[in-house]
């Protein structure tokens, strides 16, 4: 496996593509804008599965699945989503091919087997499952609902990159419905809030918590939350949204509740999600020259144990040590690989393992047997030590507790001295253009100003924050009068 990469400084965008194929995470399909997800980048997005999938439970929310085709009608019964989506939708409009007569070998469509009403392939499940739940909502009794779908979705995207940017993608998308506007508004704050501990404590990527502006909103929404992080290019990268959709879709699909003084209510919504975007965020954050670089708790396996030995009975002696060594590990929650495999070399499997970004590799050789120890090599920092056996139970897991915070504390701490205020818009195309990351300024609140400010330097309000300071200054672009700073950078 070859770990020769182009430089992140050189080239940003090539090295993340070689990145993601060589270390065997994805790769381009035979369907133009679509990806393959190998076993082990597969690997990586299960373990992220399992830790969002329990954080949705434990915060009462349940699992189900809706249909992949939405009929057109109920596509457009939301306007301002139909509107929004239009561009990328994919449609069904026939159900059958039938042999082409002129072409042996060859089938066409069926001009026949014309479908009655068009089927959208679904960019985002709102419509389906809003027409769904107004047969499961008659009283305040049924509410609220608390739904979460794992799931695909295809927005036919003409520009993608692998993970970040895919015509199909793998996401969640929860979909809740509510007695009051401050149930649902609290609902959408606390599914942010669920997104940002799980991108900080398991992706150790620090993030922004704020609002989107009105244009930056998902279509139909009435507030976006979000999460922002920042890329080691210094380009923002949106990792999730959750929406207050307000009584949006209910009024669309009709959907009312008996209230307990016995009058008819619209409910109120909210949407969230989060997909295989992840994936990019996580590479981004923290990979580097050398390959992937994974943090402990989203690692397929956090330590490999590779042996170096020339006789059968050297290689006996380290495979019994490493049973030994792999239970007491397991013991403590510490998921272990051995790498025995005989048809690469140590110095082959060291590579792939570093591309790969495995936290730890432990490795055992002749002396190590005699000595009692074990070298350890940490992906993080790149550093190697040599410990006694004896001591592995209690220092791995450790040393995976300060790998995973270094992460962190490397990637906040690039985040901050990458975030610079400023008040003038000369001085704010300057940082844009000479520093990147986010720029915080005074904006008037007006569409006029957000899109001239884009439309001159190609940069986005990420968020409007959250849980800051307001004080009170001129518009960087209008020079009017403005209450708080935001958050503007370029963005994937």
């Amino acid at each position: 496996m070859s770990k020769n990469l182009t430089s992140r400084e050189k080239d940003y965008s090539k090295w993340y593509n070689e990145l993601v194929v060589k270390a065997d995470l994805a790769e381009n399909s035979a369907v133009r804008g679509c990806m393959v997800i190998k076993p082990y980048g597969y690997a990586i997005w299960e373990k992220m599965q399992a830790e969002l999938d329990r954080m949705f439970k434990e915060t009462g929310h349940q699992n189900a699945y809706f249909p992949l085709f939405i009929p057109k009608s109920l596509f457009e019964a939301e306007e301002k989503n139909a509107e929004g989506f239009a561009k990328e939708c994919a449609i069904v409009t026939h159900y059958r091919l039938e042999n082409d007569p002129d072409n042996k070998g060859k089938l066409r469509v069926d001009p026949n087997a014309k479908l009655e009403e068009e089927l959208i392939v679904r960019p985002t499940s709102e419509a389906i499952i809003w027409s769904t739940y107004k047969k499961w909502i008659q009283s305040y009794r049924d509410l609220p609902i608390l739904i979460n779908q794992w799931s695909n979705v295809v927005r036919w995207e003409m520009r993608t990159r692998l993970f970040l940017r895919t015509a199909e993608f793998l996401w969640q998308e929860g979909h809740t419905a509510h007695e009051t506007k401050a149930e649902a508004l609290i609902e959408a704050e606390k599914m942010n809030s669920v997104y940002a501990d799980f991108a900080e404590n398991f992706m150790a990527m620090p993030v922004v918590k704020g609002l989107k502006s009105e244009s930056e909103r998902f279509a139909g929404a009435e507030e976006t939350y979000c999460i922002e992080a920042l890329m080691q290019d210094g380009k923002a990268l949106q990792a999730g949204t959750s929406h207050f959709l307000g009584q949006n879709f209910a009024k669309a699909f009709d959907v009312k509740f008996t209230n307990k003084e016995g009058k008819l209510n619209y409910v109120w919504a909210t949407s969230w999600g989060v997909s295989t975007r992840l994936m990019g965020a996580l590479i981004m954050t923290h990979s580097d020259d050398k390959g992937l670089v994974l943090p402990p708790n989203l690692a397929p396996f956090q330590v490999v144990i590779v042996p170096i030995f020339k006789t059968d009975v050297e290689f006996e002696q380290i495979s019994n040590l490493v049973t030994k060594i792999s239970e007491e590990l397991k013991r403590s929650n510490v998921s272990v690989k051995f790498d025995n495999r005989t048809t690469y070399r140590p110095g082959a499997k060291f590579a792939q393992h570093e591309l790969q970004g495995v936290p730890l590799r432990i490795a055992i050789g002749p002396k190590d047997l005699e000595n009692n120890t074990v070298e350890l090599s940490r992906r993080d920092d790149l550093s190697k030590s040599i410990i006694p056996v004896e001591s592995i139970k209690d220092e791995i897991p450790q040393i995976l507790e300060d790998i995973q915070q270094s992460l962190y504390d490397k990637a906040n701490d690039f985040r901050l001295e990458h975030t610079t205020e400023v008040n003038s818009f000369e001085e704010f195309k300057d940082i844009l253009k000479n520093k990147g990351g986010f720029i915080s300024a005074h904006w008037d609140g007006s569409a006029e100003s957000e899109n001239k400010i884009k439309e001159i330097t190609k940069a986005t309000i990420r968020c409007i924050p959250l849980n800051i300071d307001k004080s009170e200054g001129k518009c960087v672009f209008s020079g009017k009068k403005s209450d708080q700073r935001v958050l503007f950078a370029k963005a994937y």
